[in-house]
C-alpha cells in the first residue's frame, strides 16, 4: 500500500508546496483549500486483468431509466463486452448506436452497491473522455441507503459529469433534498488550451465531516459545506461508486448528425484513500 503525507495543518502548507515536484498534490492558495488528507489507499483497481470488470468491486446496472434511475436518456446499459470490457490496462465503456431492446443506443453503468462502499476519504479516477453532442460520461457516489430512504435523500455526489458537446469544461456538484436533479450545487471547472477527450486527467473528491473539495489533476476548484446547500446535508454516511456513459438526457440533450458513434469513456484507475 502506498504511504502518502497526512497534512492536518495549514501551517506545513508552504513546505508542500516546496516539495510540490516530488508530491502530486496541487498548491493552490486558494482560501477554500483547508486540509489536504491523503493516506493509505483503501481500494484500487488498475484494470490490469482483461475481461469483464472485477466482480469482487464492479456490478451493473442493466436496462433503461424506466425503473427509476434514469434522466429521460436514450441508451439501454447492457453488461456485453460490446459496451464494458477490461482490454490492455483500461476499463472501456462504449455507446454504441443500435437498436437494441427498444432503444436506440447501448452503454453500460458499473457500480460498486452491495460490494464495497465508504464515508469520507480521498475517490478519484484517471479518465479519457469521449465527445459528441449528446454524449454523457460520469463518475459519481450514491448513497448507501438509496433503498430506504430513496433519491435525494440518500445524497449524491457527482465528482466528474461532462457534456460531449463542451469538451474543455467539466462539472462537480451535490445532490440532495431540496437541491436535486436540475437544481444541485454545483461548479464547472474548464481546461486553457487543452481538451478532456485529448488526454487523460484525474477527478477527485476530498470528503470528510462538513466538506466536500473537488478537484481536476488536484487542482481545487470547488468546496461545499453545510452552508452552501439549500437542504438537509446528507453526506455523513457510506456512499458507493458508480461510472457510466448515457446518451442523451436532461443535462447533455438528445445526440445529432455530427454526433460520431461508437464513443468511449477509457479509465486507467479507479482509488480511494482513507
Amino acid at each position: 500500500m502506498n504511504k502518502i503525507l497526512n497534512i492536518n495543518s495549514n501551517n506545513v502548507y508552504s513546505i508542500l508546496c516546496i516539495l510540490a515536484f516530488t508530491l502530486t498534490t496541487s498548491c493552490d492558495t486558494d482560501d477554500t483549500q483547508e486540509v489536504i488528507t491523503l493516506t493509505n489507499i483503501v481500494l484500487e483497481d488498475n484494470f490490469d486483468v482483461d475481461g469483464a470488470p472485477n466482480p469482487a468491486i464492479w456490478g451493473y446496472d442493466i436496462g433503461t431509466g424506466d425503473n427509476g434511475w434514469g434522466n429521460n436518456e436514450s441508451q439501454y446499459y447492457t453488461d456485453r463486452p460490446e459496451n464494458v470490457v477490461v482490454e490492455n490496462g483500461m476499463l472501456k465503456i462504449t455507446a454504441i448506436k443500435e437498436d437494441f431492446e427498444g432503444s436506440g443506443y447501448t452503454s453500460a453503468r458499473i457500480n460498486t452497491k452491495g460490494l464495497y462502499s465508504r464515508k469520507y476519504g480521498r475517490f478519484e479516477a484517471r479518465i479519457k473522455l469521449p465527445w459528441g453532442q449528446g454524449i454523457w460520461p460520469a463518475f459519481w457516489l450514491l448513497g448507501n441507503n438509496i433503498d430506504t430512504v430513496g433519491w435525494p435523500q440518500c445524497g449524491e455526489i457527482d465528482i466528474m459529469e461532462y457534456r460531449g458537446q463542451e469538451p474543455t469544461i467539466v462539472h462537480g456538484s451535490l445532490h440532495g433534498p431540496g437541491y436535486s436533479g436540475g437544481n444541485p450545487i454545483t461548479k464547472s471547472y474548464e481546461l486553457s488550451n487543452d481538451r478532456f477527450d485529448t488526454d487523460f486527467h484525474v477527478f477527485g473528491i476530498e470528503w470528510g465531516e462538513g466538506y466536500v473539495n473537488f478537484y481536476v489533476d488536484d487542482v481545487l476548484y470547488n468546496q461545499i459545506t453545510p452552508a452552501d446547500v439549500t437542504g438537509e446535508w446528507v453526506y455523513d454516511h457510506d456512499f458507493f461508486i458508480i461510472m457510466n456513459l448515457a446518451v442523451g438526457g436532461s443535462f447533455a440533450g438528445a445526440p445529432n448528425a455530427n454526433t460520431v458513434f461508437p464513443q468511449t469513456m477509457l479509465v486507467d484507475y479507479v482509488r480511494v484513500y482513507q
